[in-house]
């Protein structure tokens, strides 16, 4: 038997997740010992293997439960859960290719006078949301902090808001 430490341990994990499985009703310790320990059996480990094998497919907590019930919906969850997935690629390859397009060619946003308003009408209408703008301004200013600067001045934005959107950005 395992206390609730060491089988955190064993996988990796902190306690307080091993405890967030059990409120989720996910996992449930085999016993207590007598100093109200919780203890983890063979199944509980097998169980949590589980748990985390799933979860590193990016499964949420609920169709985790799901999932472990074995009720015949594994192929049904999995599948969303691709879809999910592909969706995200896809989100995540259009921000990658704006990032290169403004890497390769700086002055694009410059040679036209684009403005911000300009340029955030211009995301939207290719289908990025406020969150994805995060993550746009977030993978710029990691990969190229000093073109995100220089990008962010050439929409005519003030210098306190650069540094606003800079530090926005490394959050």
């Amino acid at each position: 038997m395992l206390t609730i430490s060491a089988l955190a341990k064993k996988f990796n994990l902190s306690r307080s997740t091993v405890l967030y499985y059990e409120r989720e009703g996910l996992l449930k310790p085999a016993a207590r010992g007598g100093n109200g320990y919780r203890l983890y059996g063979q199944k509980e480990l097998e169980k949590l293997a589980l748990i985390v094998d799933y979860r590193a497919l990016g499964v949420p907590i609920s169709d985790v439960a799901i999932l472990l019930e074995g009720d015949g919906e594994q192929k049904k969850i999995l599948q969303e859960q691709l879809r999910r997935l592909q969706e995200e690629i896809e989100r995540l390859h259009q921000q990658q290719l704006a990032i290169l397009k403004f890497i390769k060619q700086p002055d694009i946003a410059e040679g036209s006078m684009v403005t911000k308003e300009r340029w955030t009408e211009i995301m939207r209408a290719a289908g990025l949301n406020d969150g994805d703008m995060h993550n746009w301004h977030s993978q710029f200013e990691k990969l190229e902090p000093k073109a995100h600067q220089e990008f962010l001045e050439s929409l005519q934005i003030e210098a306190g808001e650069v540094t606003r959107i800079r530090e926005w950005s490394q959050s």
